[in-house]
């Protein structure tokens, strides 16, 4: 493969993802600044007698559930089992919660805000084709860092500038990380 066909491959790359490099940064930035976001919790129902029927938290077990609480039009992925908490998935959109208590089981709608959406995204908890998409974005970003390294470093102008970058950012993570 030519260097320029190297660029042009690399630039694209950085083109096409360049929307999910400013979620993930915009996400995580705000999140660690202490912006996490909010969720609206709605009370649906309190099914008394109902913890029996979520002992094996099946899809199928949870969609029983809804419908005896009256929802019987909401489309979900999977469920995610968190002990006596059971969320619908994806949670970057609205969601229902079911929390297992003795004998009772709440259920309750969940609408995260729009910084929690983009989290939810940035954690993988979106739906099933968003996660396909995320494996094939990690593989891209991979692919752009390495030959956006490989050009700077074969470049006999680029190489000492790319070098000292890259010892630079090898060392601040080494003693920011693992020190």
């Amino acid at each position: 493969m030519g260097r320029a066909l190297f660029i042009k491959i690399h630039l694209y790359l950085s083109a096409f993802f360049s929307v999910a490099v400013i979620l993930v940064a915009t996400s995580g930035g705000l999140y660690l600044l202490g912006v996490k976001g909010s969720l609206e919790t709605t009370r649906v129902a309190v099914l008394q007698e109902a913890a029996s029927q979520v002992a094996e938290p099946s899809r199928e077990n949870v969609t029983a559930l809804l419908a005896q609480a009256g929802v019987t039009d909401f489309e979900f992925d999977y469920v995610k089992n968190r002990g006596t908490v059971l969320q619908t998935r994806p949670t970057s959109r609205p969601y229902y919660q079911l929390t297992i208590a003795e004998q009772a089981v709440t259920i309750d709608y969940v609408v995260p805000s729009l910084q929690k959406q983009m989290m939810e995204l940035h954690m993988g908890h979106g739906p099933s084709h968003y996660k396909t998409y995320q494996q094939i974005f990690a593989a891209g970003m991979l692919f752009i860092i390495v030959s956006g390294l490989w050009l700077g470093l074969s470049s006999p102008r680029l190489r000492a500038p790319t070098a000292v970058a890259a010892g630079g950012g090898l060392l601040l993570f080494v003693v920011l990380a693992l020190l």
